[in-house]
């Protein structure tokens, strides 16, 4: 099997989205009546990415970048854990603002990872599952229905995770709703950039997979590109 031209650079873009994505996330910002984090303004593109990557490459592709998203991440909040911890330099004297704005506490990290690991395979095989029973008609159905599942997993455990016993619940009901209205906007927004992103990738690589008879256990992956 030829290798994908372009799914290590959807990949690394996907990645990307990620990191900064958690990056943004330690500012709180207001656009008309929602708040939520700064995150959530670039986030919902990985999901997008997600749409393209199960419609275009399948499941298990998807599969293998959204854990290579999961590690890369991991490692970052690692790292950044580690080097908050060390000693600053004496000719250094930021650490309290490398705190408030890098620090993260292990609730967040935990609830950023599970929140992202269970939206981000929900998404895929709700769409897998979507394009094999239309026949891959239809595709604003499945890209639009899977995000409604995946951003609605993502929010709740993520809100829950972080913030559960810490905010009265009128406050988290609030920043559950303002999240997923934005997020799943975003989706509905982009669709058209959807069809034509997934239309040329299509043609280009020559692929249009269907997940019949795939195995979906999110453990069973690859580092391989030509993982099937």
């Amino acid at each position: 099997m030829q290798q994908p031209k372009h799914l290590d650079t959807i990949t690394g873009l996907f990645v990307a989205i990620l990191l900064i994505s958690n990056l943004a996330s330690t500012k709180i910002v207001d656009v008309v009546w929602l708040t939520f984090d700064g995150g959530t303004l670039l986030f919902p593109l990985s999901y997008i990415f997600g749409d393209i990557l199960t419609e275009v490459y399948g499941y298990r592709r998807s599969r293998r970048v959204i854990w290579i998203g999961f590690f890369s991440a991991a490692l970052m909040s690692a790292t950044l854990a580690v080097v908050g911890a060390l000693p600053a330099s004496s000719s250094w004297d930021h650490q309290e603002a490398f705190d408030a704005i890098l620090g993260t506490t292990p609730r967040i990290v935990a609830a950023s990872l599970i929140a992202y690991w269970a939206g981000e395979f929900s998404n895929s095989y709700v769409l897998a599952r979507m394009k094999v029973a239309t026949e891959g008609k239809r595709l604003w159905t499945r890209t639009i229905g899977s995000t409604l599942v995946g951003q609605g997993i993502d929010t709740l455990l993520f809100v829950l995770i972080a913030f559960g016993g810490t905010l009265p619940l009128d406050v988290l009901r609030d920043i559950i709703v303002s999240n997923y209205v934005f997020k799943c906007g975003v989706e509905i927004i982009f669709t058209p950039l959807t069809y034509f992103v997934v239309r040329r990738l299509k043609t280009s690589e020559g692929i249009d997979w269907y997940d019949r008879g795939t195995d979906f256990n999110p453990f069973r992956f690859s580092f391989s590109s030509f993982d099937r």
